[in-house]
């Protein structure tokens, strides 16, 4: 499935049930109430239609690719009603100035943007559920305010650069979906007996050697994928984890007697090596 897919299976979540999509910026501007969702994908958008967009006061879903646009709309902390927002290949520098006013916002995903840093004012979006940020290919910077998202349940980086253990990821205590891809990191929490919802742990593409023994502390764990890492071994404590369904640890470098002794441990779990 295609980056393009799955942020259009996301969009289609969000707004009033049954509602029209609107893509033409200029016809939902003439018509202004009872606009509640926007896909302005693969449009250039006139600069004067695009200040204006403030107006759609009703607005929940708001989705912007490749539009030729490095600057977010004028006003659009007026857009108190929205919840999600998402923009692809667009060089956004920064986040909005201003968070406290999306205080609705439950969806946030920004790709391929030039933006190094999380802004502590992410914690005002405390109904944000869905966090998904990547393709910079530069470094990111997070803020230690993350930890104030309570209802933070899914947390997706890829292709940028964290700290080689990014702490403030692994303080989440909410999540239940966590995916770092080709994010530099090094090493995983030991904290686990934080991340006791955590379900799904992908941790992929990084220079991992290591996984900590006290992984099984996140008991509700029933998918973890470590593909393309470096590791030689998995601890036994692994075994711990009831409720583990799949083990991808394919592009690793553990020979396949330990791989036969994980099927023992692990009767209940597929393994990919």
């Amino acid at each position: 499935m295609t980056l393009n897919s799955i942020s259009q299976k996301e969009f289609e979540k969000y707004g009033p049930s049954g509602c029209e999509t609107y893509t033409d910026l200029k016809l939902a501007l003439k018509i202004e109430k009872k606009i509640y969702k926007l896909d302005l994908s693969y449009r250039k958008i006139e600069s004067k239609l695009y200040e204006k967009i403030y107006k759609l006061s009703d607005l929940q879903a708001l989705k912007l690719s490749t539009n030729e646009v490095t600057e977010y709309p004028k006003n659009m902390d007026a857009l108190i009603n929205l919840i999600y927002f998402a923009s692809y290949n667009n060089k956004f520098s920064a986040f909005p100035s201003n968070l406290k006013p999306f205080f609705n916002l439950q969806y946030l995903e920004l790709q391929h943007t030039k933006i190094d840093s999380i802004p502590a004012q992410i914690a005002y979006l405390n109904k944000l559920q869905s966090f998904k940020f990547g393709n910079t290919d530069d470094t990111l910077k997070l803020p230690i305010t993350l930890k104030f998202l309570k209802n933070l349940k899914d947390i997706s980086i890829e292709n940028c650069m964290l700290d080689s253990l990014p702490k403030q990821l692994f303080k989440v205590t909410s999540v239940t979906f966590l995916s770092l891809s080709n994010t530099n990191t090094h090493y995983l929490t030991k904290h686990f007996e934080r991340l006791q919802n955590l379900e799904v742990l992908i941790i992929e593409n990084n220079p991992i050697e290591k996984i900590p023994f006290d992984i099984y502390k996140a008991h509700k764990l029933r998918l973890i994928s470590l593909r393309g890492n470096k590791l030689t071994n998995i601890p036994e404590s692994i075994s711990q984890l009831e409720n583990l369904t799949l083990l991808d640890l394919r592009g690793n470098f553990i020979d396949k007697e330990r791989i036969d002794e994980l099927k023992i441990l692990l009767p209940g779990c597929e393994i990919l090596f």
